[in-house]
């Protein structure tokens, strides 16, 4: 196992990393875990813990040379090391834990292939940071955002560093927003990947430093590789000096939702 793991391009390793994470997230789905308190009401669970495991087995086995920011371990590898990976096992704990099923694995190379895992639909958004696909039951189908749905996910968690320029909930009060949109709030970054596959119209969330974030990079690699329109909540290019994410599937629909985040 440890010589296909090697043998597969960097989008390959990113895959097999997230399903390996998202296996573990479905089999443990269900049963009483134990949780482990990270303060402010978040927590993560055993599963969390486990399937980082599993992520790292699939990298480590893959690309030894390089480092993990993962989001229950921290930073693993060598200081000094060329590439990184960005690792969130389980994104959307709070649904996990409680029995709902929209939650998400996510594996990115830090500037490179991503790797989006649903552990319930089975489905795996994927990029080698040109194109993105997404596999289902065995079969890859390329990504292609649309606007047609008009629903745009909207992450109401905090904290909210925009506040009070900016606030997600005052955005679904806008009167501008009920004529052209309707609002759904998944509460994980699945989200971001359904942006990408045409099942959003957008995604809008406040929160910094995001492009480096292990919640974020897969989504944003995702949406970029697919052709969606990406900038800050400001306007501005994703970086490390913007706040926030308004992803659209096309230009109107991102004019649109710029112009009443400016209001």
């Amino acid at each position: 196992m440890i010589d296909s793991y090697a043998s597969l391009d960097d989008a390959g390793v990113a895959m097999a990393a997230a399903c390996a994470g998202a296996d573990t997230v479905h089999g443990m789905y269900g049963r009483r875990l134990t949780r482990f308190d990270k303060g402010a009401g978040d927590f993560a669970t055993a599963a969390d813990v486990e399937a980082e495991k599993a992520i790292l087995g699939v990298i480590r086995a893959a690309r030894p040379d390089d480092a993990v920011l993962g989001e229950e371990g921290g930073h693993q590898g060598a200081a000094g090391a060329a590439r990184q990976w960005l690792v969130d096992p389980l994104c959307g704990t709070l649904n996990y834990a409680v029995g709902n099923m929209l939650v998400a694995v996510n594996v990115a190379l830090r500037g490179g292939a991503a790797a989006v895992a649903d552990p319930f639909s089975g489905e795996v958004f994927f990029t080698d940071g040109e194109t993105a696909w997404v596999r289902n039951n065995g079969a890859d189908a390329q990504l292609a955002p649309t606007s047609a749905t008009r629903l745009v996910d909207v992450n109401l968690d905090p904290p909210f560093p925009s506040a009070p320029g900016f606030r997600a909930v005052d955005l679904l009060a806008h009167p501008g927003f009920a004529e052209r949109f309707r609002p759904r709030v998944v509460s994980t970054t699945l989200a971001l990947a359904w942006v990408a596959a045409g099942k959003r119209a957008a995604y809008v969330t406040d929160g910094s430093e995001l492009s480096g974030s292990v919640h974020f990079a897969a989504g944003i690699a995702l949406y970029r590789a697919a052709g969606c329109l990406v900038t800050g909540i400001d306007g501005a290019p994703v970086g490390r000096s913007n706040r926030g994410l308004v992803v659209a599937a096309d230009a109107e629909t991102h004019g649109l939702l710029m112009s009443m985040i400016r209001c």
